[in-house]
């Protein structure tokens, strides 16, 4: 399934992290790749996947204090790929906090 997006609507700001985490897509790929442990990149659900993706990215570029970077992330995990478990969002969590870890 593909979703398609109505770029004209985003804001200036989120404009540029879409456009800079593309940029940056291979890096960023590289770093989720190589932190994931007993899954692969590939299995990631697409929504989670785009989550993760912007995270890191805005990780790398500093663009928000990483604190919050990670909170918002987890917020739309839970929001949109939950499954009322709660496992999701935890393994979003572990995820892109080790990330944060490498990179720091």
């Amino acid at each position: 399934m593909l979703i398609f997006l109505d770029y004209t609507l985003l804001e200036d700001a989120s404009k540029e992290v879409i456009n800079g985490m593309i940029d940056e897509l291979e890096h960023v790929d590289f770093l989720i790749s190589s932190t994931i442990k007993n899954y692969t990149i590939d299995r990631l659900n697409l929504v989670d996947l785009a989550i993760i993706r912007v995270a890191v990215y805005a990780l790398l570029k500093e663009i928000d204090p990483a604190e919050i970077v990670i909170n918002e992330a987890i917020e739309l995990s839970k929001e949109y790929t939950d499954l009322d478990d709660e496992k999701q969002h935890k393994f979003n969590n572990s995820l892109i906090d080790n990330i944060y870890k490498k990179i720091k």
